[in-house]
């Protein structure tokens, strides 16, 4: 089936494959009336989104991508915490002129329940057919946030790749996780290695928890939070051959991914 909301997301999940993509940050729609009562400028809210995630869900045929921002809802945030309403909920930003009123708190949740009921409705007709799932989701983080012309934060701290997976069964997906991990940081990128480790700057949030709650040991959802070295963070300014290029990283795990689902696919029967 496929569904597209044009006000909110679109939901691509039509083939048996194994592999979903998804971008659940990448949009920077905002609705018109929450745009009236904004205290940020269109600027301040693509800092804080996931600009280009959206580009590398073609890597399947399989994808989820926001399209209006997380400012209006985030959905890797629990229920209760999906609408930013004060400063300490996004990163000490002046959110708002006056808040959302009660009437358009309650639109906003009925777009993220709606989502995901989609989701869920979704991946158990997929399950139907595969044993097995792996959900990339594809994100994206700030690495200069004390100005454009200041140092960026420190390396130690901020890997180029942090593949989250804090929040799964590793023990029963550690072959998978570890084959993948090992495949991202032995791809040749313009003739070096990327910084890649696991649950440095990110252990993933809501959505992935969501997931391994859900379906248990038949979806495996890595949280994958690539350091914006690919784009200027502060003017939004892609940079199109690390864009190509991190497509073509994520691409080249596909194959593994597969192996490993099919071994734990035959290890289970």
């Amino acid at each position: 089936m496929i569904q597209k909301d044009q006000e909110f997301c679109l939901i691509q999940l039509q083939h048996e494959n194994p592999i979903i993509a998804t971008a659940i940050h990448d949009g920077h729609l905002f609705s018109e009336n929450l745009k009236q009562i904004s205290a940020l400028s269109e600027s301040e809210r693509l800092r804080e989104e996931d600009p280009f995630t959206g580009r590398w869900t073609n890597i399947s045929e399989n994808r989820i991508i926001a399209n209006f921002s997380r400012f209006e809802v985030d959905l890797n945030r629990p229920r209760e915490k999906c609408i930013y309403l004060e400063p300490e909920d996004a990163w000490g930003l002046n959110l708002w002129h006056s808040k959302p009123s009660p009437e358009v708190i309650v639109e906003i949740m009925s777009k993220y329940d709606d989502f995901y009921e989609k989701v869920r409705r979704e991946i158990t007709y997929l399950l139907k057919n595969i044993s097995g799932i792996v959900v990339l989701d594809l994100h994206s983080y700030n690495h200069r946030r004390e100005g454009p012309d200041k140092p960026p934060a420190d390396s130690d701290m901020n890997p180029e790749i942090n593949v989250g997976t804090g929040n799964m069964n590793r023990g029963y997906w550690a072959p998978l996780v570890d084959g993948f991990m090992k495949d991202m940081q032995s791809y040749n990128y313009f003739g070096m290695s990327l910084d890649v480790r696991e649950n440095i700057k990110f252990r993933g949030g809501h959505f992935s928890n969501w997931l391994h709650e859900n379906f248990s040991s038949q979806v495996c959802c890595m949280s994958i939070e690539f350091k914006k070295f690919f784009m200027d963070e502060w003017t939004g300014e892609p940079d199109e051959k690390h864009i190509t290029e991190i497509y073509a990283l994520l691409q080249s795990t596909l194959p593994g991914i597969i192996n490993e689902l099919k071994k734990l696919s035959e290890l289970s029967r």
